[in-house]
C-alpha cells in the first residue's frame, strides 16, 4: 500500500478515536450540567444541608471543600517544591535517584481508598486527630504530592540550562541561581500545576470518608477563632465535603429531594473544577506575559 495512503488512514483513525473520546466526555459533561444547573440557586448555595426535610443547600459542604483544598496546598506545595528542586537541580543520576523517582510514580498510582485507609490508621487513630479537616488535608497531601512534585520538576527543567550557566558564570552560588533565576522563570508552570492539582483534590471523596468524616457539625461563620469548636476556621473539626455529600445523598439520603440535591451538587462540583482549570491557564499566561516583558 502507498505510504501516503497508509499515513492518511492512520491519521484518520487516530483523529476519529480522539474525537470519539472527546464526544463521550463532552456528552457526559453536558448531561451533568443539564441535570444539575436547574437545581442551583442562591438559596441552594447558601443554605444548610437538611437531613430529612426538602429544600436544603450545600453551604457548609462547599466551604469545607474549598477550605480543605487550601489546607492541602499549604502542606503539599512547599514539600513538592523542595522535592522538585532537589530532583531537578541537585540530585545526581544514580540508583538512589532512580528509586526515588520510581517511588513517586508508585505513590501517584495508589487508589484513593488505600490512601484513605492509611490516613484513618495513621492520622485519625495513631496521631489522634480524629475525623477532622487536618486529617483529610494530610491524606490528600499523600495523593497530591507525587503529581505536584512531577509538575514542579517539569516546570524547573523547562528553564533553559544556559540561564543557569549565565548565573554561575557571574559568580552566583548554586542556591542563588536556583532561587533568583530558575524559580522565577518556572513560576508560571509551578502555579499552573498547583491550581490544577487543587481541582483534582477538590473532587476527591474516597480518601475523605475515612479521614475528614461524613458529617459537619454546626459551625459559626462569625467565629474567627480557629481554636473554637464552632469556628469555621477550626482545622480539627469533622467536615463533610461536597464530593462526600454527593456520595452520601445518593447512598443513604433520606431527604425527599435527594435526586435534585445530588444533581445540583454534582453540577457545582463540575463548574468549580472547570473554574480551577480556567484559572490555571489564565494565571500561568498572565505571569508568563509579565516575565517576558
Amino acid at each position: 500500500m502507498n505510504p501516503e495512503r497508509v499515513d492518511k488512514v492512520a491519521t484518520g483513525i487516530i483523529l476519529g478515536l480522539a474525537g470519539l473520546v472527546g464526544l463521550v466526555i463532552l456528552s457526559l459533561l453536558i448531561y451533568i450540567l443539564a441535570m444539575g444547573i436547574p437545581n442551583i440557586s442562591w438559596h441552594f448555595l447558601t443554605a444548610n444541608a437538611e437531613s430529612f426535610a426538602a429544600g436544603g443547600g450545600i453551604r457548609d459542604q462547599l466551604f469545607n471543600s474549598l477550605y480543605l483544598v487550601l489546607l492541602t496546598l499549604i502542606v503539599s506545595v512547599p514539600l513538592a517544591l523542595c522535592a522538585a528542586i532537589y530532583l531537578s537541580e541537585y540530585a545526581p543520576e544514580n540508583r538512589w535517584t532512580q528509586m526515588l523517582r520510581l517511588a513517586i510514580e508508585v505513590l501517584s498510582s495508589l487508589p484513593s481508598v488505600v490512601v484513605g485507609l492509611f490516613g484513618y490508621l495513621v492520622f485519625v487513630l495513631q496521631f489522634g486527630f480524629d475525623f477532622s479537616l487536618l486529617a483529610g488535608a494530610l491524606a490528600l497531601t499523600i495523593l497530591n504530592l507525587p503529581i505536584l512534585t512531577r509538575s514542579c520538576e517539569d516546570a524547573l527543567q523547562q528553564v533553559p540550562y544556559l540561564q543557569r550557566q549565565a548565573g554561575l558564570g557571574l559568580g552566583m552560588s548554586k542556591w542563588r541561581v536556583t532561587t533568583k533565576i530558575v524559580l522565577p522563570a518556572a513560576l508560571p508552570g509551578i502555579i499552573t500545576g498547583a491550581i490544577l492539582s487543587a481541582g483534582r483534590i477538590f473532587g476527591e471523596a474516597a480518601a475523605l470518608i475515612y479521614t475528614a468524616g461524613q458529617s459537619s457539625p454546626a459551625i459559626n461563620y462569625a467565629d474567627w477563632n480557629p481554636f473554637s469548636p464552632t469556628s469555621f476556621l477550626n482545622p480539627m473539626r469533622p467536615a463533610e465535603t461536597l464530593a462526600v455529600h454527593i456520595w452520601k445523598v445518593n447512598s443513604e439520603g433520606l431527604v425527599p429531594d435527594a435526586r435534585a440535591v445530588s444533581n445540583g451538587s454534582a453540577a457545582v462540583l463540575i463548574i468549580t473544577i472547570l473554574l480551577f482549570n480556567l484559572a490555571a491557564r489564565y494565571v500561568g499566561h498572565r505571569i508568563k506575559q509579565r516575565l517576558t516583558k
